[in-house]
């Protein structure tokens, strides 16, 4: 697997990525499955944010990771398209691209569905995630 990792100049760093993935550069184009949007919708309640910007290929992954209908439902920020984007994600102090935030940890990177269901405690068996 090739991996890939850029630094941009306000001092930020793209997180790594797989190269297949950030060549695809798509973005939402899939249809989500009900696991995609049920835990798009866990992760806004549970107060989740996450953080990327237009530009950034490793946050097209992400994004990619939910399908079109939940990325509608995820509690995205995006942090270089306006001011104020621009001025919440400096107030949060985001130096890398994607930032995950929740219960006030944050988690760096590309984060696959697993790794988002444990860290935030989604359970597909309880009424809490539907």
């Amino acid at each position: 697997m090739v991996i890939t990792v850029g630094v941009i100049t306000a001092g930020s760093v793209l997180i790594a990525a797989p190269a297949a993935a950030v060549e695809a550069g798509t973005t939402g184009t899939q249809t989500s499955s009900s696991r995609q949007k049920n835990l798009a919708r866990h992760l806004k309640r549970k107060g989740a944010v996450v953080y990327g910007a237009w530009w950034c290929p490793h946050c097209n992954t992400q994004k990619e990771l939910f399908g079109a209908e939940a990325l509608e439902l995820l509690p995205y920020v995006e942090c270089d398209k306006d001011d104020p984007g621009r001025q919440r994600c400096q107030q949060a102090q985001v130096r890398a691209y994607p930032t995950w935030e929740l219960n006030g940890e944050r988690r760096l990177g590309v984060l696959s569905l697993e790794e988002l269901e444990i860290w935030s405690g989604y359970s597909s068996g309880t009424s809490s995630s539907r």
